[in-house]
């Protein structure tokens, strides 16, 4: 699934990004494959996105989400 599939409160886990399509400040800031992220919000008409992810918070557009494939914690 992508990122912007997950619903508010859900936990995943990074498998994989399509590095050529996502801004480089995303990969500095953690958006890298192992690590944990989570949705905190939702902006009227779900875009952008709040995101946590680790330690760090950000928010990112909803057409940049679906290019970071995440899979659920359980």
């Amino acid at each position: 699934m992508t990122l912007d599939q997950l619903s508010l409160g859900e936990v995943a886990e990074i498998e994989s990004i399509e590095t050529d399509k996502l801004p480089l400040k995303l990969i500095e800031m953690g958006c890298l494959p192992g690590n944990c992220i989570s949705l905190i919000q939702k902006a009227p008409f779900d875009d952008p996105l709040y995101l946590k992810v680790d330690d760090s918070y950000v928010a990112i557009r909803k057409e940049t989400a679906q290019y970071i494939h995440v899979r659920l914690k359980k």
